[in-house]
């Protein structure tokens, strides 16, 4: 994919939401060069369910293919000047550290706009650039405490309950992979680059645009909704209802096709706003009239009346499922040590084709030696780079 061919950004990001962020890009085709410490950022020493491929963390492999690794010491004065020189090559600057620490680097807008005036600097923090939580630690979790995300999860009869993905990191990757390249698209047309700033705070609160403009033009009311109702602002049936062999979503229908769907005639006496206003009224009579069928069963039920309904996958579905295969979503492709690995996708689809991976997720400093040679240095320079530990290059094996 070379839709982002030419483009060069350098990404200062460490744990999730700045590398898949970048990876949007990369997968575009942009020159991603992924700047982390000489002994690895932060997502190669930690990440989901503890598992590791060839010594690296599943973090680290879901947001940082198609990226080059430059493994470098930013306080060295001799590592500080081969930023500045990448930085006079880049369209792009994207890092997600807390508000101020570029700045302390020497690596802050300002001191990048006067290396590179027309420079597109991309700032991802917990809460923003300013204000009082600026130097809080942003983190998902606590994120979606804060932002009310966790506590319109779940039904009435549940405590608050996060999300099972880091949600607020996810969205707020693609917000800064958007803004980015909003920025781009006005540097086209302008000749002016920018500044952006993204935060965790604003993205889990754009997960819940509906639900909080609900919420704010009406009365005060609880947001934990009734048993088997999936939100607070939902009309019955939308939710999930048990059956014997597992869960299946009912979303949205008539009440009298659901009525006959179910046998049951009591549903069809409720209007649309009661759907509303009696949701959990209504549920418990869905729950009851599907508790003894099997999935297979109610799914011929519904699909007779047209209603909307899936049954609730669990991830051995998922990737079993005939659609998902067929959207190509998995990729199985080869580690950079030559171990099967499967991967997610780019989410999207242009002309037909989704992007690929036209390079795994990289040892730390794999690329340190080919990016710092393009800058002009030579083999016994980098040699002595490497002895005094300003930089970083893998020991490609034979």
């Amino acid at each position: 994919m070379d839709i982002l061919n030419g483009i060069r950004v350098l990404s200062f990001n460490h744990f999730l939401l700045g590398p898949v962020g970048t990876q949007v890009l990369a997968d575009l085709g942009a020159d991603v060069i992924g700047i982390e410490p000489i002994d690895g950022a932060f997502q190669r020493k930690w990440g989901g369910a503890n598992r590791r491929v060839d010594g690296e963390t599943m973090l680290q492999l879901c947001g940082n293919r198609n990226k080059r690794s430059l493994a470098i010491d930013l306080k060295a004065p001799e590592g500080r000047a081969i930023i500045e020189k990448l930085i006079a090559t880049a369209d792009v600057i994207s890092e997600n550290f807390r508000p101020g620490v570029m700045d302390k680097l020497g690596f802050g807008y300002e001191a990048a706009k006067a290396i590179k005036p027309d420079i597109v600097y991309a700032a991802a923090s917990g809460y923003g650039a300013d204000g009082p939580y600026k130097d809080r630690p942003g983190q998902d979790l606590v994120i979606q405490a804060l932002s009310g995300l966790a506590n319109i999860t779940g039904s009435e009869d549940q405590p608050p309950t996060p999300v099972g993905v880091s949600a607020a990191d996810h969205h707020g990757a693609q917000i800064l992979a958007m803004s980015i390249l909003a920025a781009l698209f006005r540097r086209e047309r302008t000749g002016e680059g920018c500044r952006v700033d993204i935060d965790l705070l604003s993205a889990a609160l754009d997960l819940q645009t509906e639900s909080l403009v609900c919420y704010a033009n009406g009365e005060p009311v609880t947001q934990r909704p009734p048993k088997n109702i999936a939100g607070w602002y939902f009309p019955a049936p939308y939710g999930f209802y048990e059956v014997r062999d597992g869960y299946v979503a009912i979303s949205l229908g008539s009440m009298e096709a659901l009525a006959r769907a179910l046998n049951e005639p009591a549903l069809a006496q409720f209007n649309q706003d009661e759907m509303f206003s009696r949701n959990g009224e209504i549920a418990a009579l869905v729950q009851d009239a599907v508790k003894d069928l099997t999935t297979e069963a109610l799914e011929e039920k519904l699909e007779k009346e047209r209603l909307w309904y899936a049954p609730v996958n669990d991830y051995a579905a998922v990737l079993d499922d005939p659609q998902v295969k067929h959207n190509g979503s998995f990729v199985e492709v080869e580690s950079a040590a030559g171990t099967p690995i499967t991967l997610l996708l780019h989410p999207a689809v242009y002309d037909g084709e989704r992007p690929g991976i036209r390079l795994p997720p990289q040892p730390v400093g794999a690329q340190t030696a080919d990016i710092l040679a393009e800058l002009g240095y030579d083999e016994a320079e980098m040699n002595a780079l490497s002895a005094a530990q300003v930089i970083g290059i893998h020991a490609k094996s034979s």
